[in-house]
C-alpha cells in the first residue's frame, strides 16, 4: 500500500509539473504576443507622428525636397533604362521603374527601399515561377502564388517587401509573354536588380556632393 501510494504521490507530482510547464508556455507566448501587438501600436504611431511632422515643413523647404528627390529619380531612371536599350532588351521600363521607387533623398532610407525592392522581385520570382512550372497558368494558381509570395515575405521577417513580391508573381502569372517563363522571371530580377544599383549609385554620389558642398535638404 506505502508502494501505491507513493507511486500515486510520484505521479500527481509529474502531472503537476507538466501542468506547470504548459502552463508557463501559455503564459510566455500571451506576453509575446501582447509584446509585438504593442511594438505594432508604437511603430504605426511613429509613422504617424513622421508623416504629420512632415506635412509642418514650410512651403520653401518643400519646394527643395521635392525638387532634389524628383531630379534624383529622373537622372537614376534614365541612367537605368539607357543600357537596357542598347542591349536590345523588350522591357527594361522595369529598371526605370525600379530606380524612380528606390531613389530617396537619404541615402539610409534608400538603401532600405532598395533591400525591399530586391528581396521582394526575387521572392516573388521565385515562387511565380515555381507557381507556374508545377500548376501551370490559371486564375487559382495566380491567387495561391500571391499568397505566397506575400506570405514568404513575413516568414523571413521582409513584410515591407511583400507588395513588390505581390506585383512579381502577378507580372509572371498573368501578364502575357514570349518565351520560357523561366527567362521572363530571371530577366524581372535582373531588371529589378539593376534599377536597385543605379538607383542607390545616384543617391550616394548626391549625397556626397552634397556633403561636400554644406548643402542641406
Amino acid at each position: 500500500m506505502s508502494a501505491d501510494r507513493a507511486l500515486r504521490h510520484e505521479e500527481n507530482e509529474m502531472g503537476s509539473e507538466r501542468t506547470g510547464g504548459d502552463d508557463a508556455r501559455q503564459d510566455s507566448a500571451a506576453e509575446a504576443t501582447r509584446r509585438a501587438d504593442r511594438d505594432t501600436s508604437r511603430i504605426r504611431w511613429l509613422r504617424d507622428q513622421a508623416t504629420r511632422l512632415h506635412k509642418r515643413l514650410p512651403l520653401r523647404r518643400r519646394f527643395a525636397g521635392g525638387l532634389a528627390h524628383g531630379v534624383m529619380s529622373s537622372v537614376a531612371a534614365v541612367a537605368a533604362y539607357l543600357p537596357t536599350q542598347v542591349l536590345g532588351l523588350q522591357e527594361g521600363f522595369w529598371a526605370a521603374i525600379t530606380a524612380v521607387a528606390v531613389a530617396q533623398t537619404e541615402f539610409g532610407a534608400t538603401r532600405s527601399t532598395a533591400r525591399d525592392q530586391f528581396t521582394g522581385a526575387a521572392i516573388g520570382g521565385l515562387i511565380g515561377l515555381a507557381a507556374y512550372s508545377a500548376l501551370g497558368p490559371s486564375l487559382p494558381t495566380y491567387a495561391a502564388g500571391v499568397v505566397l509570395a506575400i506570405l514568404a515575405c513575413w516568414l523571413v521577417n521582409v513584410a515591407s517587401a511583400c507588395r513588390l513580391a505581390g506585383i512579381t508573381a502577378t507580372i509572371i502569372l498573368l501578364v502575357p509573354h514570349l518565351g520560357p517563363v523561366e527567362r521572363m522571371a530571371g530577366s524581372r530580377v535582373l531588371e529589378v536588380g539593376w534599377g536597385v544599383c543605379v538607383a542607390i549609385a545616384t543617391v550616394w554620389l548626391v549625397t556626397r556632393v552634397n556633403r561636400w558642398l554644406g548643402v542641406k535638404l
